[in-house]
């Protein structure tokens, strides 16, 4: 069983793995490449293109995120939401509060999002504030707050610059191997072989990087356990009612589909829902959930936790 001080060996480790690994890989590259002058150029051109496209799209994703979840500032009704979200930035340690906001979609979910330029909001949408106890939205918030805390916005980004750019540049080897011309044949035919090759590679660091993000759940999921009273507690009866809200509420496939566009934002994924009664006892899902062996019949390719699996890790801090 994961507990604390495994969840921070391993992110430590998938991080070494995953720049040792891209080491290896720039070498071999490298070393392929280098004679050749308009090889050499397109790797640094393929490397600022790829840099200069993650930059762009982590400055304007905040306002991308607003329009798709249509969010918007916590208006006077709701400043209950705002004195949460600063009580527990306080006691997380954070120099600058987070703004809370309310996005306007009826799944039931939260997410963390922003940047330096914009400063750092916290979103809890229409379908949790409506349904759910104050209490629970409070672990919810203090897990995206640890989110903040633990700054996973450039975390992730900074490694998904990897798979992006092995996989642009295979598979501009690729066409440039097959279009090359016919002096050069014996590099022709070696050149879409190294592009496969990156490619594949692509996919295997998008399998690191995605347990990475998994890690990152857990770590925020320890941020909320200790940061507030009975936080674990509160944050597993919180995910068992996304669970059972998710599908219970659910308007149309169309908003849970909205929602999936930036689900690695969420704190849960809004596709992963069970069938249960919505009046059943919240305490009692809770341990239906933790006896299951796992929900997610392929974890490998999802960027969150098995939800029996998370809810099982809360437990560690239950005591």
């Amino acid at each position: 069983m994961l507990t604390y001080s495994k969840l921070k060996f391993a992110m430590t480790g998938v991080i070494a793995a995953i720049i040792g690994l891209a080491t290896l890989v720039a070498i071999a590259l490298f070393s392929l490449l280098a004679p050749a002058e308009d090889l050499s150029t397109i790797v640094i051109g393929s490397l600022v293109f790829i840099l200069g496209l993650h930059i762009i799209e982590w400055i304007v994703a905040p306002k991308i995120i607003e329009l798709a979840y249509r969010v918007r500032p916590v208006s006077n009704k709701f400043s209950w939401l705002n004195e949460m979200v600063e009580r527990i930035a306080r006691a997380s340690g954070l120099s600058k509060v987070p703004k809370a906001m309310i996005a306007e979609v009826n799944v039931p979910n939260a997410f963390a999002y922003g940047n330096i330029f914009t400063g750092y909001r916290v979103a809890v949408t229409r379908g949790m504030i409506d349904n759910f106890p104050k209490d629970e939205i409070e672990a919810v918030i203090a897990h995206e707050i640890g989110h903040i805390k633990h700054r996973d916005v450039e975390v992730m980004m900074v490694v998904s610059v990897l798979p992006a750019l092995l996989f642009w540049l295979g598979r501009t080897l690729m066409l440039f191997g097959m279009f090359r011309g016919s002096d050069r044949r014996s590099e022709a035919a070696i050149i879409p072989l190294i592009g496969i090759g990156l490619l594949a590679f692509s996919f295997v660091f998008n399998l690191f990087i995605l347990y990475l993000s998994r890690l990152r759940e857990y770590y925020a999921d320890s941020h909320a356990s200790l940061t507030i009273s009975g936080g674990a507690k509160k944050l597993q009866r919180a995910l068992a009612r996304i669970l059972i809200l998710s599908r219970y509420i659910r308007i149309n496939e169309a908003e849970v589909k909205s929602l999936g566009k930036f689900k690695a934002l969420l704190i849960n994924d809004p596709e992963i829902s069970i069938s249960m009664p919505a009046m059943v006892d919240i305490d009692r899902v809770v341990e239906y959930i933790k006896s299951m062996k796992k929900l997610l019949p392929l974890e490998l390719f999802s960027s969150h936790p098995d939800p029996a699996k998370r809810l099982r890790f809360l437990d560690s801090f239950t005591g």
